[in-house]
């Protein structure tokens, strides 16, 4: 589900203090908190809002503030209507608490994601087997 904030419904003081337009994607996301190049912790979670600058999201417990960390998602549109693709976001984790944490966007990037095809089907070709 993709929902755009409004925010110009609040009045000034209940305005929304972020500079960037945060939408409301829920995904399920891979997390993975990183210590040096070493893997220190992983889960699973989902996202509930993501703009430019940061992504909030469910965890399994409260991830420590500061540490580095990556997350992975598959993205909700195809590339040309075809293409499954995969977000991954680098950042650093702001804040936490029981229900999720919040983490700073350092870079980003899409990857494309291999379909899953049954057995004997490739894309663009069907094998079949005859006696």
């Amino acid at each position: 589900m993709i929902e755009i904030q409004d925010d110009s419904l609040l009045r000034n003081s209940e305005r929304e203090r972020r500079n960037k337009r945060r939408f409301q994607i829920e995904q399920e996301v891979r997390y993975k908190m990183l210590y040096g190049q070493r893997i220190a912790e992983t889960g699973n979670g989902k996202t509930m809002n993501i703009s430019s600058g940061g992504v909030w999201f469910t965890t399994e417990s409260m991830l420590t503030t500061g540490m580095p960390v990556e997350l992975s998602m598959t993205w909700p549109v195809l590339l040309n209507d075809n293409c499954p693709m995969k977000l991954m976001i680098y950042g650093c984790v702001v804040r936490s608490n029981e229900r999720g944490a919040a983490v700073a966007i350092e870079r980003y990037e899409f990857r494309t994601q291999g379909r899953n095809y049954p057995p004997g089907q490739q894309a663009g070709f069907e094998v079949q087997l005859t006696n």
